[in-house]
């Protein structure tokens, strides 16, 4: 199996993440690739028409996209159980997988803004609406403590945990923990978790 790698990307490393939790890391094989929402790599555009990382393919040679597909797929192969099969669990899992990619998605744009657009075209209340979806969304969880429950090990819990880690590597003056202490305190915890502590390099 192979997946085109960025080190910084939060979704490849999303990818990895779950992979390490079912036991097939060690099968997953890192591809250069040099993906940018401007100057495109179109070897993977070849793979994937959206040009996106994370891209995977499988032993077969099929090609999945995005990372809730991938990881969807590795938890499959893996017999693990970060996608509860059924029932209310399920929807937990997958709504929170939503919140956690919603934060990547939010951040990644106000990072764009940072590096890919001119200085003269940035426009910073729409950099800080990006970013303010993480602090609402941090808010929620705070609110809720149950979502982030000691224990629960789960694709959603996954990917908040890779929000966070991205949080924390471009923008460290968000400062997200000193408003919410609750989250702060389940991150600390959870990420000690061998998967989230692994480094990747190609």
């Amino acid at each position: 199996m192979k997946i085109y790698f960025s080190p910084f990307s939060p979704y490849v490393r999303k990818c990895l993440v779950a992979a390490h939790e079912v036991g097939l890391d060690g099968r997953v094989q890192l591809l250069p690739s040099n993906a940018n929402p401007v100057q495109r790599d179109r070897e993977i555009i070849a793979r994937n028409p959206l040009g996106k990382v994370p891209t995977f393919i499988t032993d077969e040679g099929a090609v999945l996209y995005d990372s809730r597909v991938i990881c969807e797929y590795l938890d499959a192969l893996g017999g693990g159980t970060l996608f509860p099969r059924s029932g209310a669990g399920r929807w937990d899992a997958l709504t929170l997988q939503a919140l956690g990619d919603g934060i990547l998605d939010g951040a990644l744009l106000a990072r764009y803004e940072d590096v890919a657009r001119p200085e003269a075209l940035r426009w910073p209340e729409w950099r800080a609406g990006q970013l303010d979806k993480a602090e609402t969304s941090l808010a929620h969880l705070d609110a809720h403590p149950a979502l982030i429950s000691p224990g629960r090990v789960d694709i959603g819990t996954l990917t908040v945990a890779c929000a966070l880690w991205y949080l924390d590597l471009r923008f460290s003056e968000f400062d997200w923990r000193s408003r919410h202490t609750a989250v702060g305190q389940w991150f600390a915890e959870f990420s000690k978790r061998p998967s989230l502590q692994k480094s990747w390099a190609l």
